[in-house]
């Protein structure tokens, strides 16, 4: 897992706060002198908080989904012992915050990060002020829905119905998976109701919509479709298409918008402060995706990731000639593959797409300036132009990335799940295709260096979605379902929650790397409880093991599925 989260979330937050200086209470209304109280922090100031700590959550979310379904690389041979109980502790802790600061080492002013603590204080402060504060309640009550979807996904069950009420329930019951899920419903028409008006967001700062609440409405019914397509409700999901009102173009796509600035805040894209370093990159691009994007030669692959050398150790380089093996560069160069990787790629990717498959667990060798980085999106890096030149400080697009959570390419997809014809699916991804490719294309220009010459051409654009259409119509069954997976969760790089949803609802790609391990364990259905609220709630009692299946989940259990494993 990277380590960025905290220390990006504090200076963003700290950043937040600097701007919002003039919405500072007079500090002789504190109770604690050394803790501002939810109360006493101004409404602004609370909904800041919200949004930094439901960011926090997808950046990590998001990784985290990735991972387990070989769009990012994950490091490990056995899952059990690499999700561990304490992963999910930040996620718990930023969405039911009891009122101390979650993130950063400092203060940070004194207000708490976190969700549900400062929803309530909202909620307070809402009804002192006779409804003036409807826009920063709405939308703190679409964030925590959301997030409590999440966390059913990711845990099978959440407090909700005992949760916050610390004076009554000091030790929280879980609620079971279903009933958090009908109760997130209610909170996201809740919060439909407090925004159907248009109320003013009062300097409010919006980091999404700039206090655009028909956008807002926008984003909570797609939330809504993304939990009926989990749970198949196809007539709820048909009558939000039908209305219209929900994610549909690249201009009301929910994302975070990340800078350029390096210090006091480095507000740049994480994977970018990762990656572009005067020590070279830290990340590992997944071998199984880059391989995929550059077999269907995807016109998205320059895009999504910058190579920094013409070969790997092992593999083909771009003229087609072999490269030796390396021990010190890639040691997996030298081995010979296990019999369960016949067909897969174990170590060596060609044309210079330098990454690692799913499970390697080896050491760090002096790969930095070798290794495939991230490229321009949604990173903020280069633009890949054959230049394979290194990475560094300020270079690409300097790290003015995004981190997507509901684009409307991805509505497209979720369409293509639920339409009731192969015909109708294949137009579907069609439209999803055009809109991803078009987004991400957008970026390039980012890259004010890159040579853009190189790049798909419309035409080119055009024949690559007319072959994936036409590859998915004459195929049927399973080789069907693969090309429609494969081309979503090419689409949803950058994100994963919503690929770790599907890979559990469907199975499907089953085209994906298995583990490096032969047996690496059941493939996790949910992770385990957070450990702190194990810790320190005693009517709480840990899984053991990571086959608990979330209430839509209804296939076969692990280890037979999902097959690919």
């Amino acid at each position: 897992m990277k380590i960025f989260i905290k220390y990006t979330l504090t200076l963003l937050l700290l950043a937040v706060l600097h701007t919002s200086c003039d919405d500072v209470v007079n500090l002789d209304l504190r109770d604690d002198p050394n803790s501002l109280s939810p109360e006493a922090a101004s409404p602004n100031l609370l909904l800041n908080s919200v949004q930094i700590a439901y960011i926090g959550n997808q950046e990590f979310l998001n990784e985290t989904g990735a991972e387990l379904t070989r769009i990012e690389y994950f490091f490990g041979r056995d899952y059990f012992n690499n999700l561990p109980g304490n992963i999910l502790n930040g996620v718990w802790e930023r969405t039911y915050s009891s009122g101390a600061t979650i993130i950063g080492d400092s203060d940070a002013n004194n207000v708490a990060v976190g969700i549900l603590t400062n929803l309530q204080a909202l909620e307070r402060a809402n009804i002192a002020a006779e409804g003036s504060f409807d826009f920063h309640l709405g939308v703190a009550k679409a964030l925590y829905a959301h997030s409590l979807f999440q966390i059913v996904d990711f845990v099978g069950v959440a407090a909700f119905s005992q949760a916050g009420n610390a004076g009554e329930f000091s030790a929280p019951m879980l609620d079971d998976g279903e009933s958090v899920y009908n109760a997130a419903f209610g909170l996201l028409d809740e919060a439909e109701a407090l925004l159907a008006s248009g109320p003013n967001a009062q300097g409010a700062q919006d980091l999404f919509y700039n206090g655009n609440a028909a956008q807002w409405i926008k984003m909570i019914n797609t939330v809504r479709l993304r939990s009926y397509v989990l749970t198949g409700n196809n007539a709820a999901f048909d009558a939000i298409i039908q209305g219209g009102d929900y994610i549909a173009a690249a201009a009301d796509d929910f994302q975070v918008q990340f800078g350029t600035s390096e210090l006091q805040p480095d507000n740049r894209h994480p994977d970018y402060v990762d990656d572009y370093k005067p020590d070279g990159a830290d990340i590992y691009q997944s071998n199984w995706l880059m391989s995929l994007m550059s077999m269907n030669d995807d016109p998205r692959r320059r895009y999504y990731f910058y190579r920094q050398q013409t070969g790997t150790p092992g593999a083909l380089d771009i003229a087609g000639v072999e490269v030796d093996a390396n021990e010190e560069e890639l040691s997996c160069s030298l081995v010979v593959p296990p019999t369960h990787y016949n067909g897969f790629i174990y170590c060596s990717a060609d044309a210079g797409y330098w990454g690692r498959s799913h499970g390697n667990d080896e050491g760090t060798p002096p790969d930095n300036f070798r290794r495939t980085a991230s490229g321009v999106y949604p990173a903020g890096g280069r633009f890949d132009d054959d230049s394979f030149g290194v990475v560094g400080l300020g270079v690409g697009g300097a790290g003015a990335g995004i981190e997507p959570i509901f684009l409307s390419s991805y509505v497209d997809f979720w369409q293509g799940i639920m339409a009731s014809s192969a015909g109708d699916r294949a137009e579907l991804m069609r439209s999803g295709l055009e809109k991803s490719i078009a987004k991400v294309q957008s970026f390039g220009s980012m890259d004010a260096s890159a040579d853009l010459s190189v790049a798909a051409s419309a035409e080119e654009v055009t024949a690559y979605i007319d072959g994936m259409v036409s590859n998915f119509l004459s195929a049927s069954g399973d080789a069907q379902e693969n090309i429609f997976a494969e081309q979503y969760f090419t689409t949803l790089f950058g994100s994963g929650v919503e690929a770790y949803n599907y890979y559990r609802l469907t199975g499907f790609p089953t085209t994906v790397f298995p583990s490096w391990e032969p047996d690496p364990g059941p493939f996790p259905r949910t992770l385990l409880i957070p450990q702190n609220e194990v810790i320190n709630n005693s009517n709480v009692t840990q899984k053991g093991d990571l086959m608990t299946q979330v209430f839509w989940d209804n296939n076969p259990s692990s280890p037979s599925f999902p097959p690919a494993n």
